[in-house]
């Protein structure tokens, strides 16, 4: 593994890995982020991505879906299946059923080759802002459903709801103006932090269902969040 981290005193800099078997793409992309003052990790491969996300945490990963040895699906897959960074696929595989497997599987972004470096370093900054703890807000309550933005926790009849970041961000702007419909340009503005030109609409619709199915009784008819045809969603206190 090549990697160009560096020790303290650089070590409240997040840490960015990349993880892309084109070493042009791995010069090019660290050089970006490293000029924002990011700390950079490289890994050519699967397997070296895993060795490191074994004795180190990243505050994000720049993952390609298309690696030698293991994919970059299935380590993606490991990810979210813990408390893991948050991760922007990289990746020419640019068929919308291609994006949207990426974000169900817990993507926070999704960028296609050939890419802006430029873009990709704004949205590695607007992922890891979202990323951050917010300032404490008031804690939501209606039936069956408490949203605690300090905490950054969601309760569901009860239980846990075990949502990404982006989900919680997501579901935490929607219930903070219940009745208020928002277009999916406007929550890819506000909750994204995001030029609607950068992202797919794609990426909410993937998000909403993805909340859906971790706090509705029935995703298929949702109880919380509304979509409202031809408009964009809201959510029914």
């Amino acid at each position: 593994m090549d990697s160009s981290d560096t020790a303290a005193p650089s070590q409240m800099r997040p840490l960015v890995l990349i993880v892309d078997d084109e070493p042009m793409v791995r010069e090019v992309v660290a050089s970006y982020l490293e000029r924002d003052d990011f700390r950079v990790a490289t890994a050519a491969d699967g397997d070296k991505a895993l060795a490191f996300l074994r004795d180190r945490s990243p505050d994000l990963v720049v993952l390609d879906l298309m690696l030698p040895g293991v994919g970059g699906l299935e380590i993606l897959e490991q990810i979210r299946g813990s408390d893991g960074p948050a991760v922007i696929v990289l990746t020419a595989r640019g068929h919308e059923a291609d994006r949207i497997l990426g974000l169900e599987l817990g993507a926070d972004d999704y960028v296609v080759k050939p890419f802006s470096p430029r873009e990709l370093a704004a949205r590695v900054k607007s992922v890891l802002r979202r990323a951050s703890p917010p300032p404490p807000q008031a804690r939501m309550e209606f039936t069956d459903l408490a949203i605690d933005p300090a905490r950054r926790e969601v309760m569901v009849r009860g239980d846990v709801a075990d949502l990404t970041p982006r989900e919680f961000d997501l579901l935490a702007f929607l219930a903070a103006s219940p009745g208020q419909v928002f277009s999916r340009s406007q929550l890819l503005e506000h909750v994204w932090d995001s030029s609607p030109h950068w992202q797919d609409s794609a990426t909410v619709t993937v998000h909403v269902r993805r909340i859906r199915y971790k706090i509705e009784l029935d995703p298929t008819e949702p109880r919380w969040i509304q979509t409202v045809w031809g408009l964009g969603y809201r959510f029914d206190p």
